[in-house]
C-alpha cells in the first residue's frame, strides 16, 4: 500500500488545515492547566496559573527584511496583545546562512532589543545558528505574556 502523503508535495505558506488538523486530530492533552491548546486558526495557548493565565505564542519571521529581529517582536507582541494579554517575554531563535557577515547578526540583535525595549519586553533565551543551506536569516520567536 501506497503512503498517500508522501505523494502530496506541499507548498510555500501555511501547512494546509487539512492536513494540520489531521495531525493535531491525535493530541490528547494530559495537562489539565491547558485552557486552549493547538488548533486550526489558534495563535496562542492558554495555561492556567491558579488566578493568573499564561499566553503563549510562536511565529517565525520568513520574509526577507532589513527589519526581520523588529518584525519578531511586532508580530508575537501583537497575537499575545490580540488574545487579551500584555507581552513579557520573548525567546528568538536565529538562523543565520553560512559566510553571512557578523554585522548582521549585530543588526538583528540590536533590532531585537530596541524593539523590545519600547514594548516593555524582555529577551529571556533563544538560540543563534549558522545554518547550511539557507538563503536568508530566519528568526523563529515565542512570545509569553
Amino acid at each position: 500500500m501506497t503512503d498517500e502523503l508522501a505523494k502530496r508535495r506541499l507548498k510555500a505558506g501555511k501547512l494546509p488545515p487539512d492536513l494540520l488538523a489531521s495531525f493535531l486530530g491525535d493530541l490528547d492533552p494530559a495537562e489539565k492547566r491547558l485552557l486552549l491548546g493547538p488548533g486550526i486558526g489558534e495563535d496562542a495557548a492558554f495555561i492556567s496559573f491558579g488566578s493568573s493565565t499564561l499566553i503563549a505564542k510562536s511565529d517565525p519571521i520568513t520574509f526577507a527584511t532589513d527589519r526581520i529581529g523588529w518584525y519578531a517582536i511586532q508580530v508575537n507582541a501583537n497575537d499575545i496583545a490580540a488574545s487579551g494579554g500584555t507581552p513579557k517575554w520573548f525567546l528568538g531563535t536565529l538562523l543565520l546562512p553560512e559566510n553571512e557577515p557578523a554585522s548582521t547578526a549585530r543588526d538583528i540583535f540590536a533590532q531585537i532589543h530596541d524593539a523590545a525595549r519600547e514594548l516593555g519586553i524582555t529577551l529571556i533565551g533563544g538560540h543563534t545558528e549558522i545554518t547550511v543551506g539557507l538563503p536568508r536569516p530566519i528568526i523563529a520567536g515565542t512570545m509569553l505574556g
